[in-house]
């Protein structure tokens, strides 16, 4: 491997715990020393392989009266991807303004997600995945390392990839041991 290709590997593959809130932690682990891009587009591939697995009427399923549907989940992966996303694009383009947290519980109530169809949500997960893919693609290693404010919190560019991946498998890990033991398909 040349050296500008060892170094881009390590712009992808490693984050320091300065350039995000501890709180989100637990998402980067999830991909913590692979390449957030790699991780990505893997993740992708195994989301839409485990939602293969339902139909409408299991993918509105609830493990408990006050836990979300396997679309609610769904839709809160794409919304929080979505938020990310724009958080990094506002960052890699220098943005200093701070940005707003949101309230993920609000977002999933207010879209009625569960009213979609199944093939509607996953074709837009593909979209979205797609387009966040492409964008940080497009990002050069200067932008990678930008920092901003969201939320109260400073996040570096590659630390938001490292997020939006970490938690579409954390979603999907809670998906398999939460939900589909109660679901018949």
């Amino acid at each position: 491997m040349s050296n500008q290709n060892s170094r881009d590997e390590q712009l992808y593959s490693r984050v320091g715990e300065d350039e995000y809130d501890p709180f989100y932690g637990r998402y980067i682990e999830h991909s913590r020393g692979k390449n957030f891009l790699t991780r990505l587009e893997e993740s992708k591939a195994d989301f839409l392989a485990l939602a293969a697995t339902l139909n409408d009427e299991s993918a509105r399923h609830r493990y408990a009266s006050d836990k979300w549907s396997v679309k609610e989940i769904i839709g809160h992966v794409m919304d929080t991807e979505r938020i990310m996303a724009f958080r990094a694009l506002s960052f890699a383009r220098g943005e200093r303004a701070n940005l707003p947290g949101y309230d993920h519980d609000a977002y999933v109530t207010a879209a009625n997600f569960d009213s979609l169809a199944l093939d509607r949500l996953l074709a837009n997960y593909r979209t979205v995945r797609t387009s966040t893919l492409e964008m940080f693609e497009s990002f050069t290693p200067e932008m990678i390392l930008e920092t901003g404010i969201a939320s109260g919190c400073r996040f570096s560019v590659r630390a938001l990839g490292f997020i939006i991946a970490g938690h579409d498998m954390h979603h999907r890990q809670v998906i398999r041991t939460m939900y589909l033991s109660g679901i018949k398909r």
